[in-house]
């Protein structure tokens, strides 16, 4: 796979899974998010190692990160999106989005999903959309919330 790379001064995106530092990953996703709390680092790496993922950098220091799970014909699932606390408030998180998007592999797809709790206004103003009521009922899902719970001793 190709990396792809932007840079904007001293801040820059990069898809080069071997510059990600999975420490910050880890600590934010295990720690700081609402979504991900424990999640084991062996299930981190494995996450990475299975998507296309975006880390966002001010100088060498990882900042940020994005997740997508994809198959660049048709779908992507964005996962695991967030800016460190005080990088927060630059536009960093509405920039890293755009650069997603903008990757050349991932045009023309038919349908973009994720979801959130509290980012509705990030994702709206680089052109996402609520779920309509009439199409919220097709969705269906499986949630283990306690799946890592399971995984602490492994």
């Amino acid at each position: 796979m190709e990396v792809y790379e932007v840079r904007d001064e001293m801040y820059w995106i990069t898809t080069d899974v071997s510059k990600l530092d999975v420490n910050v990953i880890h600590q934010f996703l295990s720690k700081e998010s609402y979504w991900a709390q424990g999640v084991p680092m062996h299930v981190i790496e494995k996450a990475i190692k299975n998507s296309l993922c975006f880390g966002l950098f001010y100088n060498d220091v990882q900042i940020g990160f994005a997740r997508l799970i994809t198959d660049k014909a048709t779908f992507a699932y964005l996962a695991d999106v967030f800016i460190i606390n005080e990088y927060r408030g630059k536009g960093l998180s509405k920039w890293l989005m755009k650069i997603i998007q903008a990757h050349p592999e991932l045009q023309n797809l038919r349908r973009w999903l994720l979801t959130t709790k509290d980012a509705h206004g990030l994702y709206e103003q680089v052109g996402w959309t609520k779920v309509p009521d009439d199409y919220v009922y097709r969705f269906m899902m499986r949630h283990n919330p306690d799946v890592y719970k399971n995984m602490e001793n492994e």
